[in-house]
């Protein structure tokens, strides 16, 4: 919680405290902000300082140089030099009544004696003040236990909108949330960037701009596949899955690969049957793809179970790359051969090829 004032801060931060009790899975619920030892403040009134010709800063730096002392430039002997700090005999052994009656010069060049202006309050201060980005803030810290952490976080987010936010203050979830937010964003550009590599991979092997593209359809289908399996074996979208998904765009290709780069063979032979080329390449190329993703899901499947010593850990990794291998293996063999027909009657076939595929077709 950011804001200046200190006992707003702490009425705040005691409803939110209570707040985050109340939540399930939400533990070990504390304030950072502890009250300290009692402390004595000279409050001065700004009137009658103004009616006496005096200013809050003339005020301050008076007390300070009093109190705690101000430099009056530096001694040099012998070569050494020395700090001239001006401050009151013993200051620290003053009694507050005795700081009341010392006497300040105004503006007129007239003495006025400091309680005539000021006066002394007493509150509890706090032992540390914490800031973040030059603002005063209050941490509420928790820990999670047997929830996760996303779920934790809406129900917060929620019941924080129910609490009356003070004028200059606001609430900013940090801490874990913060850094995964972070990794998510990392994690997201990592993804894309790999996609557009792996564009260029493919479009330099194929020699064309057209085929990488009909291959890259497998990956946003794949991630169809992702979402069922995380939610029938209770795995959160966290950054080990998410990094699943980022393995998912340099795997679910391989198939497509295989099936464009054989009608693309058959092509070479001199057939012009595209639509009897797609379903014969489709039909050759079935097994392989089936092997090839059965042998990737089952090499996984002991890490997606979570077995051995911090499994748990990197099962949601293999969950994801499981279940989108299982939907882009249908998506390879059911929809990639008819992108590759459309494609190809959209943008490169000769009108020659398209009557004879439309004759085929028929």
């Amino acid at each position: 919680m950011r804001g200046f004032d200190f006992k707003t801060a702490d009425m705040l931060g005691a409803d939110v405290q209570t707040m985050l009790k109340g939540v399930e899975g939400i533990t070990d619920v504390q304030l950072s902000r502890e009250k300290g030892v009692p402390e004595r403040l000279v409050v001065i009134d700004r009137a009658k300082a103004a009616d006496q010709k005096l200013t809050i800063a003339k005020v301050s730096s008076f007390l300070e140089t009093m109190m705690s002392g101000s430099s009056a430039g530096n001694l040099r002997e012998a070569g050494d030099e020395y700090r001239i700090l001006v401050k009151a005999r013993d200051a620290e052994f003053m009694k507050l009544d005795e700081i009341l009656n010392m006497t300040v010069t105004n503006s007129a060049g007239k003495q006025v004696m400091l309680r005539n202006i000021a006066h002394i309050e007493s509150q509890q201060g706090p032992t540390q003040v914490e800031r973040r980005d030059q603002e005063r803030v209050l941490n509420v810290s928790a820990n999670v236990e047997g929830r996760a952490l996303g779920f934790v976080i809406q129900e917060v987010q929620q019941k924080l909108r129910e609490i009356p936010l003070p004028a200059n203050f606001s609430i900013v979830m940090a801490g874990d949330y913060e850094e995964q937010q972070k990794s998510f964003r990392e994690l997201l550009f990592s993804f894309f960037l790999a996609l557009i590599l792996v564009y260029m991979v493919m479009a330099v092997q194929y020699e064309s701009l057209y085929d990488p593209i009909i291959v890259m359809f497998t990956v946003p289908f794949s991630l169809l596949g992702v979402i069922p399996m995380l939610y029938f074996t209770g795995t959160t979208l966290n950054v080990q899955s998410f990094i699943g998904c980022i393995m998912l765009g340099g795997i679910v290709v391989n198939n497509s690969i295989l099936l464009v780069e054989h009608i693309n063979d058959l092509r070479s032979s001199g057939r012009t049957d595209l639509m009897g080329i797609i379903k014969e390449a489709t039909h050759d190329r079935c097994r392989p793809i089936m092997m090839t993703a059965l042998t990737t899901m089952l090499g996984l499947l002991p890490l997606a179970i979570g077995i051995g010593e911090g499994g748990e850990v990197q099962a949601p990794m293999a969950r994801a790359v499981i279940g989108g291998l299982i939907c882009s293996t249908f998506i390879s063999l059911l929809f990639i051969p008819i992108v590759y027909y459309e494609f190809e009657q959209a943008f490169r076939s000769k009108p020659v090829e398209k009557k004879q595929d439309d004759e085929a077709t028929a």
